[in-house]
This record gives structure tokens, sequence and C-alpha cells, in this order.
């Protein structure tokens, strides 16, 4: 090992860059350089939600099994690291004020337990067992989800929900965790293992006789007969420079921050969002005065608001979210926002929790920020060989980059290794865009999990 060589050299130090570096140690591949021309986890990974989940749509139970594989190592990484990056299980909580939604609730319901999610229980009854998601933790907590369409049992454990709430879909397997200190976390024991960490731009990728065999960074050549395109945002990019056309696009999404100073959210609530769609409860000066400046802030939006409590002990801090935009964008750093957002997700939020509606008059200062879903059609990773050979992909995690980054991971260097490849793999390689009954499948694909 030289510093002008490597066994594997990672574009982009990410969450997804971060992970891959992380199994690959654990199977045995530890000169590996990591390279980023910005620090570790500091472009889009540090502005996620930070949440996880299970629950996952088909075709097929591959969604499903991939997520319960990353859940156990992100279990793993908790328990050995005394959960330094506080994963909680406290679940998603779908709520709806439609009857009509009721049968899709339960439907879905089984749908996931039939994918391998977890049981699926149905709550019709104040005397129902349902069961409350604990704040902290996730040992001895349940799986799988529960559907309540008491109305009484709805009040007695969410009575700050709206009122005409008349179901809940709570997926258990679920929560949130800091994303910043577990990829820290499996930074820094990748570094214990020999992985080092690079500043500068991947400018090229070299290949000889059709496989990798160097690449730039920044003036500097590092010989290397295997590369991993973890660029996040400019994964896309990274694939040009192999001659690879990925078939990704981003999309920009934002959240804000602020202090819930009037304790709208209370503290162990779990992830909240509203199904249903939403118009905005504009006073008529406002919707005048909105026809002519931004009239798209009188339709309604298709989907709710969601967003959660941030922090422990005594922090007033909550994060939401409302995505009323979603064309593909081009990715470009600095990001810019919406003006009127931080207010539409209040606004947006307190059509599921009427306590929000408080701050209408007076807005909090609200921190907004954010960053680029990169997604595939189908909204299914990519992990796997490329079509050169030495060149790998670990990408397109757009919106479950946390929670999806450690079975991507896994799965990069278990074909890096040649290790035995797990069940779910093909469902997220490259080469699955090749196979016409595939390409026949996303011409009728349904719902593709994106909350």
């Amino acid at each position: 090992m030289t510093p002008d060589t490597a066994e594997v050299v990672i574009c982009g130090a990410g969450i997804a860059g971060i992970a891959t570096a992380y199994h690959l140690t654990r199977q045995g591949v530890t000169d590996i350089v990591l390279v980023d021309e910005r620090p570790p986890l500091s472009l889009t990974s540090d502005k996620s939600t930070e949440c996880y989940r299970n629950v996952w749509p088909g075709p097929g139970d591959a969604m499903v099994t991939a997520m319960n594989r990353s859940i156990d190592l992100l279990e793993e990484l908790a328990r050995e690291s005394g959960n330094v990056f506080r994963m909680n299980r406290r679940g998603y909580l779908f709520a709806s004020a439609d009857p009509g939604r009721i049968p899709r609730f339960i439907q879905s319901a089984q749908e996931a337990a039939d994918l391998g999610a977890g049981a699926a229980r149905v709550h019709a009854s104040a005397a129902s067992d349902y069961r409350p998601s604990a704040a902290d933790g996730f040992e001895g907590q349940p799986v799988g989800v529960d559907v309540i369409t008491d109305r009484t049992l709805i009040r007695r454990h969410f009575p700050y929900l709206a009122d005409d709430t008349v179901a809940l879909f709570h997926g258990r397997r679920c929560g949130w965790l800091s994303g910043q200190q577990l990829g820290m976390h499996m930074l820094e024991r990748a570094r214990d293992k020999g992985v080092r960490l690079m500043q500068g731009r991947v400018e090229t990728i070299g290949t000889t006789g059709g496989r990798v065999s160097a690449v730039a960074v920044s003036g500097r050549t590092i010989a290397t007969p295997r590369v991993v395109n973890a660029a996040g945002p400019f994964v896309a990019r990274v694939g040009r420079l192999l001659g690879v056309e990925l078939p990704v696009y981003c999309e920009q999404h934002a959240k804000i921050a602020f202090a819930d100073t009037l304790g709208a959210m209370p503290r162990a609530a779990p992830l909240l969002i509203w199904t249903d769609p939403v118009r905005v409860a504009w006073t008529e000066e406002e919707r005048e005065e909105l026809a002519v400046s931004r009239p798209d802030l009188l339709e309604e939006i298709p989907t709710g608001a969601h967003g959660r409590p941030e922090g422990g002990g005594d922090s007033p801090i909550v994060l939401l979210l409302w995505t009323y935009h979603l064309d593909p964008v081009e990715p470009v750093f600095p990001l810019t926002f919406d003006p009127a957002y931080a207010e539409l997700a209040i606004r947006g939020m307190a059509r599921m929790v009427p306590a929000f509606a408080r701050y209408a008059d007076r807005l909090p200062r609200a921190v907004v920020d954010g960053g680029y879903y990169t997604k595939t059609r189908e909204n299914r990773f990519l992990a796997g060989p490329l079509p050169v050979e030495g060149a790998y992909v670990c990408g397109a995690l757009g919106g479950y980059g946390l929670m999806a980054s450690n079975v991507a991971g896994e799965l990069v260097a278990a074909h890096v290794t040649g290790r035995p490849l797990p069940p779910y793999a093909p469902a997220f390689a490259l080469a699955r865009y090749d196979d016409p009954a595939y390409r026949a499948l996303l011409a009728r694909w349904g719902d593709s999990g994106q909350l």
C-alpha cells in the first residue's frame, strides 16, 4: 500500500460511500481510499429526516427483505456502540380523515405482512390491546403494522390529532436515528481498519483493456483495479466518467426545523404523516393576495405534510416536511428554497395536528435545508457492478439513504469480494434493466414507496 495505490477507490464520502467502505473492511478489504471534495456526510446525508422503515410496497418482497436486513445491521451497530446514534422504534403513523381509506389501510397492512414486514393487526374496538411505542430504544418493541379504526382508541392514544381522524396505520419496525452519529461511527470503524480519506474532486477514471486502472483526484492519480461510484446526487456524472449512463434523476426535497415553543407536537410522538390531500386554510384576505402572487398555493396538494420531534431530553425542536413539487431537476449547490416553504409546511401540518395552526399569525424562525433525492424510475436503489470491469455503483438511495445504506454497502462489498449474494441482490443490480420481463414490469409499476 502506497499513497498512490489502493485496492478500492470509493467516489463519495456520504452515507453510501462510508457504508460501502465499512462493509468492505468487514469482508477483509482494508486498502481503500474514500474520496470527496467536501467533508464527510456534508452534502446531502446530513440534510436527511433520518428515519427508517421496513414497510414498503411490492412488486415482490425484495425491498422489504433488503430493508429488514439493513435494519438488522443498524441494530447491530446500535448495540455494539451503546446506541451512540440514538436509534428508536417509535414507528411511522399514517393518519386519515377519509373513511374510504380504512380498507386501503387494512389492505396495505396485510400486504406488508405478506411481504415480510411483520404481522398485520386491526384494532376496531376501544377494548383493543394496542400498545403505543416507547419513546426511546428499539429492543422489545413490536414489528408489523397496527391499523386503528376505533375513534375512541385514536383519541386515547393520540389526542393531539385532528378530531376528524378516523383511521391510523402504525408501521412498527420504523423510527429514526442520528444520521451524523451513525455515519461518523462507521467512518471511524473503517478508518481504524486502514481506510484513508482523501479530499479532492474525481476528475477522470482511467481504464486499461476494458477494466478500471486508475482514478485521478484533483491532479493526483491513484492506481486501482476497482472503483465504487457512491457520488450521491452526482452519481450520474461520475458514471459518465466510465462511459456509463445511469437511469437516475434528481428531485429537490426540503425540511424545516424550529423550536416548538407552543408545544404543538408531543415530544414522544412517532413520525406523523397525513395521507389525505390538503388545501391550506388561508384567510379570505390571504387568498386574494395569493391569487395574484402565488396561485399555486391555493390548489389542493395531493400529499400531506409529515414531521417528528427532534433531539432528546428537553429539546423543543421539531422537523416538518411537505413536498409539493416533484419535478426532476439538475443538482446544483448551494440549494435555493421556496420562500413560502416554511409557512406551507407549518400550515400543512396543522391539518393533522391542529395545534400548529397557532403559529399561523406569528411564524417561528425556522431553518430550511434539504438536498436531492437521487432516484431510479421505480425508486429502487443501485448496488452492484457496472458494465466496466472493476467498476461498481452504490447509489439512487433517494429519500432513504440512511436506512438503506448498510444493506446497499454490504451488497456492493459482496460483489467486490466475490462472496455469495443474497436472493434480493438482482433486484438492485443495474443489469435488471436488461431483462425484458423487468422492463415490462416497469411499464405497469404502481406505488414507488415514496412518502
